[in-house]
């Protein structure tokens, strides 16, 4: 795929970076990243009021749109894991969330766990994964370490 420059997107790559973006919370100036996983908390909102094991397939489903779609955005922005890319963020703290009970102290550990994670990058080998995959695996462990800690801590194992 080509590499296009900024303003000279096609329909395509305007629903794409739409979608990479978050709805272009990815270009905000600072702690876009961030504003990413707020999306994730807002998503874990709506979806779990459906039936937990529908957030679950919708996650698992944005992670997997979220391959591809990073990986397009990338080639968009013409930039290796460009900043403005969030959906990795979005999916990664979706998977924080599974079966996570819906208390707001639970959310926000989790959202301070998944940020702590996701910048300190505690696999550095995940980034070196070319494309869309190595923009999502990171965000994607940090989502689960994330989530077996609080499952540890909601339910006791160990």
């Amino acid at each position: 795929m080509k590499i296009k420059k900024a303003g000279k997107f096609d329909f395509s790559d305007k629903i794409i970076v739409f979608i990479a973006t978050g709805a272009y919370v990815g270009y905000f100036p600072f702690a876009s990243g961030t504003l990413g996983s707020l999306w994730g908390i807002v998503f874990y909102y709506q979806f779990l009021e459906l039936q937990p094991l529908f957030y679950v397939f919708i996650t698992f489903v944005l992670f997997f749109v979220g391959i591809q779609i990073s990986d397009r955005a990338e080639k968009v922005f013409g930039k290796k894991d460009d900043g403005k890319i969030v959906i990795d963020e979005i999916s990664g703290m979706m998977f924080s969330l599974i079966f996570i009970p819906k208390k707001i102290e639970l959310i926000i550990a989790a959202f301070v766990l998944f940020r702590i994670f996701d910048i300190l990058k505690p696999i550095k080998k995940l980034e070196k994964i070319e494309g869309g995959m190595g923009i999502m695996a990171d965000d994607l462990f940090a989502g689960i370490l994330t989530n077996v800690l609080l499952q540890i801590y909601v339910y006791g194992i160990l």
